[in-house]
């Protein structure tokens, strides 16, 4: 008997030595992100990682860039990039099929309470905060499931010279502080004032980034209040809250402060055309500045200001994770952890998101120039749900089908109706608030 205790004591002692060895494998369990160490742990790990991701513009250089520095590291590991046009739709759907790929942009379709079904922890909410802005961005129950490619400050994209030429001095502040400066843009110069991207879909999902923070001054309304609120699409009166925002568009297009058929705009010529001055603004993150930038002869006339609405005398930026990696629960243990370092590497040595002009993941790196305009301006980050409430503005948002950040057809239908001045914004809104309304009745008890 003593011998067979002192065989199986020798036989566990083994076993935790291997499995503690796991510098140039992947025996064990598989570390949180916290815990790799990049460029020491698993140098020796081999796997290949199919990689989905919306960023079609530079899939075959910046991307291409990072493999090689990467394999400097991991020469073992590969990663072939496929690039989606229409990404979220159509990861929405592949994500359904446990062999989509191996790491992704994880959608934001994706409720938080489904994270787990499909992706990898990175590790507890609380660890990671400490290092990484908004780790609870793509985080249910205190585990974080993907960490930001990069982070937003909402705000509009203009042409700097163009609203000088057109006498815009000082920068709107107000909705109708902002129609009227289109209007001089229209007046004064050849210029696009407002150039929608109709034609590309995705970008009018821009316009909901602005109805929290920006609109309302308040890093709990998205999240705890808008779910339960009545009536949370109806005018205010002070040109504040979601219908400002929405305002804007609607009145810039049935103005005719936009381009003359929105059917025809072309998202990837519109980059050279704001930087040539043939167009005065466009609504998009703090993502398209660097894009806007690069794109033409005149990069230091691209410029970034704050969202015009004013809470109180006050304006705020609504600031947030853009697209968060993830990582495909369902591929090889191996696939998962090659998949969570080269993540590591993108997050924390790249500067992928300080490059893109965007607030950096890592807590301790510098903000870009590109933001210099918004010191002084508060960002508000969005509060999470309150405890016990994690589904309800997901479900209630899907019930109502308004589609807030996840389906743009109601931002089209703004554009739609302001192009044929039927149904007005009003009657839009009604609409909204009324199946709103209908999903609360279901959810909240």
């Amino acid at each position: 008997m003593k011998k067979l205790i002192g065989l199986f004591l020798v036989i566990t002692v083994l076993f935790l030595f291997f499995s503690s060895c796991n510098k140039g494998g992947s025996s064990g369990s598989i570390p949180t992100f916290d815990q790799l160490k990049l460029g020491e742990d698993y140098t020796n790990l081999k796997a290949n990682i199919r990689f989905k991701t919306h960023r079609t513009d530079i899939v075959d250089t910046i991307l291409a860039g990072y493999i090689k520095d990467f394999q400097k590291m991991y020469p073992n590991i590969t990663i072939s990039y496929e690039g989606i046009t229409n990404y979220a739709e159509s990861m929405t759907t592949r994500i359904s099929t446990p062999d989509w790929g191996d790491a992704c942009m994880i959608p934001t379709t994706v409720p938080l309470t489904e994270l787990e079904n499909y992706f990898q922890p990175f590790g507890k909410t609380e660890v990671l905060e400490k290092t990484y802005n908004f780790a609870d961005n793509r985080a249910f129950m205190g585990t974080t499931y993907g960490l930001p490619s990069t982070s937003n400050v909402q705000g509009i994209v203009y042409n700097k010279a163009v609203y000088q030429k057109a006498g815009v001095n000082p920068l709107p502040k107000t909705p109708d502080e902002f129609l009227a400066a289109l209007k001089k843009i229209k007046d004064n110069t050849n210029a696009i004032p407002l150039y929608t991207n109709f034609a590309a879909g995705w970008t009018m999902g821009a316009w909901d980034a602005y109805i929290g923070g920006s609109a309302t001054g308040d890093p709990d309304y998205m999240n705890q209040k808008l779910p339960r609120e009545k009536n949370p699409f109806a005018n205010r009166g002070n040109g504040t809250g979601p219908y400002a925002v929405y305002y804007i568009l609607y009145e810039s297009v049935a103005r005719g402060l936009v381009e003359k058929d929105p059917s025809t705009t072309d998202w990837e010529s519109c980059k050279g055309r704001i930087n040539r001055g043939e167009i005065a603004t466009l609504v998009l993150g703090s993502w398209a500045i660097v894009q806007m930038q690069e794109a033409g002869p005149n990069p230091k006339d691209i410029g970034y200001m704050t969202f015009p609405i004013t809470v109180n005398g006050k304006q705020y930026a609504s600031a947030g994770a853009d697209y968060c990696y993830g990582v495909n629960k369902n591929s090889s243990k191996d696939v998962r952890l090659a998949s969570l370092l080269y993540i590591k590497y993108l997050v924390d040595k790249s500067n992928f998101d300080y490059d893109q002009g965007g607030i950096p993941t890592v807590k301790s790196h510098p903000l870009p120039a590109t933001l210099a305009a918004f010191d002084g301006i508060q960002l508000v980050a969005d509060s999470p749900a309150k405890k016990g409430e994690e589904d309800l503005f997901s479900n209630i948002n899907v019930e109502s089908e308004v589609g807030l950040n996840m389906d743009n057809r109601h931002v089209i239908s703004i554009v739609e109706s302001a192009l044929k001045k039927s149904p007005t914004l009003d009657n839009l809104v009604a609409g909204w608030n009324a199946n709103w309304t209908k999903a609360q009745q279901k959810y909240i008890k």
